[in-house]
């Protein structure tokens, strides 16, 4: 990984190409964030670089939070993710990495939480059909058939799929491409849609499998 962002989902909208094609696109506010931390091999084994995304009041930070910001004299961050870049040795504690470590053309991945549906039934959740709605079903048209064998297992078995709670996950879209980084405001629009609601933390990094 050569790059990696900490951004905040804005919305979606459409921007007109040269030859005059829509592209759909994701709006996404990255960055200013903050190097927090730089791990080496001689101190944790791996070379990383941590860093911090959206200002938070300091009331709101536990002790320990609060000393680690302390150490490398930055105001408290709302969210702290990892990179491991390839290179980080040009990167100190208290850097600031803009939006403009993206262009045009770049393929990323971008990682978010999805939305949360609550708990859903077998046929929203696992694209079940329903029953017959002839004679004899009664009113259980959208309910799952037979969970399993009677006597033998006697049990229904782990993993099976049963109604329960629908989305609220990680998500990852790999191979996005990246269409415009208006620098000035540290906005990327991104082709495409993008996992997690209006205002959902996103993590935004070099594809790893460039199609």
């Amino acid at each position: 990984m050569k790059k990696g962002l900490i951004g905040k989902k804005i919305g979606m909208t459409q921007i007109f190409a040269e030859n005059g094609n829509v592209v759909p696109v994701t709006v996404i506010e990255a960055g200013p964030c903050v190097v927090t931390q730089k791990k080496t091999i001689e101190n944790d084994g791996y070379e990383a670089v941590q860093v911090g995304f959206g200002d938070v009041k300091v009331n709101r930070v536990n002790k320990p939070m609060k000393g680690h910001f302390d150490k490398a004299d930055v105001a408290p961050k709302k969210t702290l993710k990892e990179f491991r870049l390839d290179d980080i040795s040009e990167i100190n504690v208290g850097d600031i990495l803009k939006a403009d470590v993206f262009a045009a053309g770049d393929k990323v991945d971008v990682v978010g939480t999805s939305k949360g549906k609550g708990t859903s039934g077998t046929i929203k959740r696992w694209n079940f059909h329903r029953h017959r709605e002839s004679h004899g079903t009664g009113p259980n048209a959208r309910r799952q058939g037979s969970l399993g064998a009677c006597s033998s297992p006697s049990r229904v078995f782990k993993g099976k799929k049963m109604p329960g709670r629908l989305g609220h996950e990680r998500v990852t879209i790999q191979n996005l491409d990246v269409v415009k980084v208006d620098v000035e405001n540290n906005l990327i629009a991104i082709k495409g849609a993008v996992p997690g609601p209006k205002g959902g933390i996103v993590v935004i990094a070099d594809a790893v499998k460039k199609a």
